[in-house]
């Protein structure tokens, strides 16, 4: 993979306290058509309460299927299924017998309440069992509330942050309306998966397919970059929704998987206090470590970042990187989205509005210097911030925390996917 670093501005003035932020793109290599792609495991757990009976679990059911007939023999499968209790529809295993993976599939039914820790919990237990080197990805798509069994997001979010230390990333699909985005936000974000919303089961389809995508099409796995700051540096600020840990050397940030062909984008910024002596100074170095697939090769690649110490007067007439500084504001704008969602599940409606707002002025501020390739992309960030704003407005606030929860996921996480 190809490591790449820009710099909001390349100078700062000495004895001056300065925030440097940090654009990292990191480019994974295009797919190799003659490769063998890497063995994939893929467990599935489904909300089979009473609140999913007809056209909400007929259609999970129809995309399940259809997933089945994208694997191959080698690829592992599983599926758990959940209502007051968990029980094991397909074991996980190599999908060598497509015929009885569907009638499996179809026969499932609507069942009772929801006890989602339950099937959270089986579906690990099988997707850890089934796990190859390359790890696994547990799904798990539900359209209700818990209200059976443990329902803490941060309680389940620590289960799943374990599990990813294990090899098993989560990611969670929120089918409608009804479902606690806080809890399966808490699933997705602390175990390093997607974060999906669907309305109806057209949505739903179209995201447990493009969950399948990314698995089949891998490049690499379990990459991690540490940030190693340099002494005079006080403080980091992670601007991507990522897990980010205080480690000896410095902070760890979990990137997870990348597929062929992709560039994720981070966001850092450095707090760099008053510094007395002139010249060039290096802010940090970066250390990228991942898994290559589909032959499990251990990589690491290490980057200095330098910026240089000058007088007042010349550090005036720095001009700051544009492209960096819009970066910066659209992520800025994914984490005031963020909040709005947990003020709207948290019932502070005009806390909620108040964020989505700042994250709208923050964008059109943006778009007055922003290079002309990026416009698109805030241009479509202010038409999402509109319709949000207006769903609260008109007392959508379901729709709305769902929505703002899982968008700006999607977006500051595998962040790189639909920007610039």
């Amino acid at each position: 993979m190809h490591l790449t670093t820009h710099l909001d501005v390349d100078v700062v003035a000495v004895e001056t306290d300065s925030t440097l932020s940090m654009l990292l793109e990191i480019a994974a290599p295009a797919p190799d058509a003659d490769a063998e792609r890497a063995a994939a495991t893929l467990q599935v757990v489904l909300d089979r309460s009473g609140s999913m009976h007809g056209a909400p679990l007929e259609g999970a059911k129809r995309a399940l299927i259809e997933l089945v007939d994208r694997l191959d023999p080698r690829d592992r499968f599983g599926l758990v299924a959940f209502d007051d209790e968990a029980r094991v529809v397909v074991p996980a295993g190599p999908v060598t017998d497509k015929a009885a993976i569907r009638s499996a599939v179809a026969a499932i039914h609507a069942g009772g309440s929801t006890d989602l820790a339950a099937g959270y919990l089986r579906g690990l237990k099988e997707a850890r069992r089934a796990a190859t080197a390359a790890g696994a990805t547990l799904v798990l798509i539900s359209d209700g509330h818990a209200n059976h069994g443990e329902t803490r997001p941060d309680v389940l979010g620590a289960v799943a942050a374990k599990a990813r230390t294990q090899g098993v990333t989560t990611s969670s699909l929120g089918y409608g309306l009804g479902y606690d985005e806080r809890l399966l936000s808490a699933l997705a974000r602390s175990g390093g998966g997607n974060e999906s919303f669907a309305e109806d089961p057209d949505a739903a389809a179209q995201a447990i397919a493009a969950e399948v995508d990314g698995l089949l099409s891998q490049a690499a796995q379990a990459a991690t970059l540490l940030v190693t700051m340099s002494p005079q540096v006080r403080g980091l600020q992670v601007l991507n929704d990522l897990p980010a840990n205080l480690v000896e050397q410095g902070v760890q940030v979990e990137i997870g998987g990348l597929y062929a062909g992709e560039t994720r984008k981070l966001v850092l910024t450095f707090d760099v206090p008053r510094l007395p002596v002139l010249g060039l100074l290096q802010v940090a170095e970066l250390t990228l470590d991942w898994v290559e697939l589909p032959n499990l090769e251990q990589h690491t690649v290490t980057v200095p970042v330098h910026v240089n110490v000058v007088p007042g007067d010349v550090a005036a007439g720095r001009v700051p990187d544009p492209v960096v500084r819009t970066e910066l504001a659209y992520l800025e704008a994914q984490r005031a989205k963020r909040e709005a969602s947990t003020l709207l599940s948290d019932g502070d409606i005009a806390g909620a509005l108040r964020h989505l707002q700042s994250a709208g002025g923050t964008v059109a501020a943006a778009m007055a210097s922003a290079p002309m390739s990026m416009r698109a992309s805030l241009h479509e960030e202010s038409a999402v911030l509109s319709e949000l704003i207006g769903n609260v407005r008109d007392g959508a606030h379901s729709r709305a925390a769902k929505y703002t929860s899982a968008d700006a996921r999607r977006k500051s996480s595998y962040y790189g996917r639909g920007m610039s």
